[in-house]
């Protein structure tokens, strides 16, 4: 069964929430081929740097949210009040953790660990639901507390790749709960199956998308929260005057215009066809150990092996970064995180990967 635990101060109980991805490419300078950063590669494309460079005309002016804000509600259906402009999905975390009066808060791990280094950081204390790898960290809705007054979940999960079902993670909903989601990858699921933005009928349910994750625009910041429009008032309240800048409200509202939206679709089956790819070039190296989370359905996915921190460290001498996977809570040293690219890339990757479990390294 999965396992709570309560977790106290500003520490991450061992795990270093604050390391992300982007660490691995930037600790000694090397150029590396970079599987560690779960943003989609040779992105944004050029219209989308076109609409970027194109509001930069604007830039005297003081930011106007309003066009962004409506047309991220008509991509879901939804009126703008239930809609709040964020400076990434990280951004929100933060928002969340401080705006919210909760008593205990819950994150089902592994996931991505901003949310809880974000409630830390508010002077909660935070529990932990530690999903279990025997089960493929599959969401075991009995095992998050009743009287948790805020649970935070990931879907697909970050790192695990895990699409969790719906209407499972729709279940844990409460009168008095605020459910969060964090669905910065969704749009990377082919038909954005098991989405739960743009419902209302869910009590409590507050939903996170980014931006960056699927355009390349991590170094803009850009995402959002949908939500009923008291907790998007309250949310407002605990933001700084002008938070997205003009260039990151010109791309929000090119990312979710319909021409967007259907290269983002063809990107989702694209990024499908390289993961399984990806995930059969892995199946080779089970008789070495090698084990893999599935199905993946982010573009990432997670595999245990043995000696993982030796084997990071010799594919960075091959030229290539992988996430290690001991900064999450619920896993430990013998597991790496590994974006999805494209086949070639992929290709040379599996060869480095075969050098690098060898006895000696080579």
């Amino acid at each position: 069964m999965p396992t709570e635990v309560p977790t106290e101060g500003s520490a991450g109980g061992g795990h270093d929430l604050r390391h992300h991805g982007d660490a691995e490419v930037r600790d000694d300078g090397a150029k590396l081929v970079d599987l560690a950063v779960n943003v989609r590669a040779d992105t944004p494309p050029d219209w989308l740097r076109e609409v970027v460079e194109g509001s930069l005309g604007s830039l005297a002016a003081y930011p106007d949210g309003r066009a962004a804000r409506a047309a991220v509600a008509r991509r879901h259906g939804l009126p703008p009040e239930r809609v709040l402009l964020t400076a990434g999905a990280a951004e929100a975390f933060v928002l969340l953790a401080r705006a919210l009066k909760v008593r205990r808060p819950v994150v089902v791990h592994p996931q991505f660990t901003e949310p809880e280094a974000a409630l830390r950081d508010a002077g909660h204390t935070v529990h932990r639901v530690l999903l279990e790898a025997s089960n493929g960290f599959r969401l075991a809705p009995a095992a998050v507390p009743e009287d948790a007054d805020l649970v935070v979940i990931g879907n697909p999960t970050n790192p695990t790749s895990v699409l969790h079902p719906a209407a499972g993670v729709a279940g844990l909903a409460r009168p008095g709960r605020t459910l969060v989601v964090d669905e910065a990858f969704m749009d990377a699921v082919p038909g954005e199956r098991e989405t739960l933005a743009g419902r209302t009928d869910v009590p409590g349910l507050v939903v996170l998308r980014s931006l960056t994750k699927t355009w390349g625009l991590a170094g803009l910041r850009i995402g959002y929260v949908l939500a009923a429009p008291e907790t998007i008032a309250e949310l407002e309240r605990a933001q700084p005057l002008w938070p997205v800048s003009t260039p990151a409200l010109a791309a929000a509202e090119a990312c979710v215009s319909p021409r967007a939206l259907a290269e983002a679709a063809h990107a989702a089956h694209r990024v499908a066809a390289d993961r399984d790819h990806l995930l059969a070039g892995l199946a080779e190296f089970a008789p070495e150990g090698v084990r893999v989370v599935t199905p993946a359905e982010g573009p990432f996915v997670l595999v245990r092996l043995p000696r993982a921190a030796a084997v990071r460290h010799r594919l960075r001498g091959l030229g290539f970064a992988v996430r290690r996977g001991d900064t999450f809570p619920g896993l430990d040293e013998e597991w790496l995180r590994l974006a999805v690219r494209d086949r070639t890339t992929v290709n040379g990757f599996l060869t480095a990967l075969k050098r690098a479990m060898a006895p000696t390294g080579d």
